[in-house]
């Protein structure tokens, strides 16, 4: 029962009582998870840049590309969308199920100015890819050095 004690201390059990005992307990262990905190499905997202253009990546499976909605409003990007559950399962009895659906709504500040009239948003295989130009003013300008 010694041995416990400084696992205990060292994990900080009774420092945040928001943490559930058996979580706490098997933090140090590679178990799976038991069951999922996050009730809320989002999208995983990757937003990068380069010299001409911000392109944002978005996995959203199974989500039909009607049922996304894309707005940039003063330099806020939004993603909507929303990945509803078949009726066809009813009759299936599950033993698992870790698939999530429901709405979800990302939104990302751009820091920049984007050229509204050349966005272009493309959905293929699951991925939704947005590419996003940046205006002539803000694109960097190389200066030379003279002698």
């Amino acid at each position: 029962m010694r041995t416990l004690l400084p696992t205990f201390r060292t994990n900080r059990l009774f420092d945040l009582p928001e943490l559930n005992f058996f979580d706490s307990v098997l933090d140090g262990f590679a178990a799976p998870q038991l069951y999922s905190k996050n009730t809320q499905w989002e999208p995983n997202i990757d937003v990068a840049e380069n010299e001409k253009e911000f392109l944002v990546r978005a996995e959203v499976p199974g989500i039909d590309k009607k049922d996304i909605d894309i707005t940039l409003s003063e330099g806020l990007l939004t993603i909507k969308g929303e990945k509803k559950l078949e009726n066809d399962e009813k009759s299936e009895n599950f033993h698992r199920r870790e698939s999530c659906y429901g709405s979800f709504t990302r939104s990302f500040r751009l820091p920049s100015e984007i050229e509204n009239n050349k966005i272009e948003a493309n959905y293929k295989d699951g991925v939704l890819k947005i590419t996003l130009p940046k205006t002539e003013a803000v694109a960097p300008k190389k200066i030379e050095v003279k002698s």
